[in-house]
């Protein structure tokens, strides 16, 4: 039993790593929607988590009973009943061996926090917030997040543009970057495509996100309003998290993970300290040196009796997929 199993399983996307206890890499795949109420059903993300495994294990002699040990941090692993779920099919599967199951939230903060603990705020498609205490304590925003991820911004930002556009605030630059991402000439043309009684499905909106933190990192006054309320808003959930789990009043480590923390202004990241720091100054914020799969791998490897070391940490990061792997 010389190797674990990480899976990341998100509302886009899910992704599994195959390592060995020194923390190389030696297999990944890939899924679809592995959260059992963003899939539509149960099934579906079974389905999606068995592809990214059956991935992560093609080349390799290795059955599931070989595992030393797996870990599966999963996006819809929210109420009790949930956990209990996804443990029968994981164990149906032949997964039962020091498995552990947590909220995808713990699996970014364990990615991105030196020794496991603190608070980790993971904004992407949509947002998880996770913290985890010395003493054993843990706890998940689940759906108790109200501020969301992309999508929510872009329907911040559509909002700022159809204001803007009927001149109760003023002109704004999203105006022109959602008329070329929709490829249309009007404002009113986008908000018939977003209300009409008879339309189609809604477009994928999360690609606005980038545009909106674009122009916020321009100074568009808009964009920038947008950023700094969504941020103070999740920077509220982080002390939530904080003080759940007895943390706040401490210097703990703040994990900012998820696409649309990456983005190269850090304009949003920079609007989540701001809070965070009014009421924890002594806050360690960190980007996250790792993909979220990678806090499930190390979480599995803790569940082996291993123990995660700067060295382990290289090897693990020296043998990481390809990008496209994890890309949105």
């Amino acid at each position: 039993m010389s190797h674990v199993l990480g899976v990341d399983a998100g509302n886009t996307k899910t992704i599994a790593l195959l390592a060995q206890l020194d923390g190389r890499i030696v297999g990944g795949g890939r899924g679809g929607c592995g959260d059992i109420v963003g899939a539509g059903s149960p099934e579906a993300a079974l389905a999606a988590v068995d592809a990214a495994v059956a991935g992560a294990l093609r080349g390799s002699t290795l059955a599931l009973a070989d595992l030393a040990a797996t870990c599966f941090s999963m996006a819809g692993a929210d109420w009790p009943e949930d956990f209990a779920l996804i443990r029968l099919e994981l164990e149906r599967r032949g997964l039962g061996r020091n498995l552990s199951l947590y909220n995808d939230a713990l699996g970014a903060l364990r990615a991105g926090s030196p020794d496991g603990f603190g608070v980790a705020v993971a904004c992407g498609t949509g947002t998880a917030t996770g913290a985890r205490a010395p003493d054993g304590r843990m706890w998940h925003s689940s759906y108790w997040q109200e501020p969301q991820g992309a999508g929510d911004l872009a329907h911040k930002m559509l909002r700022a543009v159809y204001r803007a556009e009927l001149g109760i605030d003023p002109p704004t630059r999203l105006t022109t970057r959602v008329l070329e991402y929709f490829q249309l000439a009007s404002v009113e043309e986008v908000l018939h495509l977003m209300t009409a009684r008879e339309r189609a499905p809604e477009p994928p909106l999360g690609r606005l996100a980038r545009a909106l933190l674009d122009e916020a990192a321009q100074g568009d006054p808009a964009a920038a309003g947008i950023v700094a309320e969504h941020g103070a808003a999740l920077g509220n959930y982080a002390l939530v998290a904080a003080r759940k789990v007895g943390l706040d009043g401490t210097a703990f480590t703040l994990v900012l993970a998820g696409g649309v923390l990456r983005h190269p202004s850090r304009v949003l990241s920079a609007a989540v300290v701001q809070r965070v720091r009014a009421a924890a100054p002594g806050v360690q914020p960190v980007h996250s040196r790792f993909e979220p799969v990678a806090g499930a791998v190390l979480l599995a490897l803790e569940t082996a009796g291993v123990l995660i070391d700067p060295p382990l940490l290289d090897r693990l990061a020296a043998s990481l997929p390809p990008a496209a792997l994890f890309e949105t």
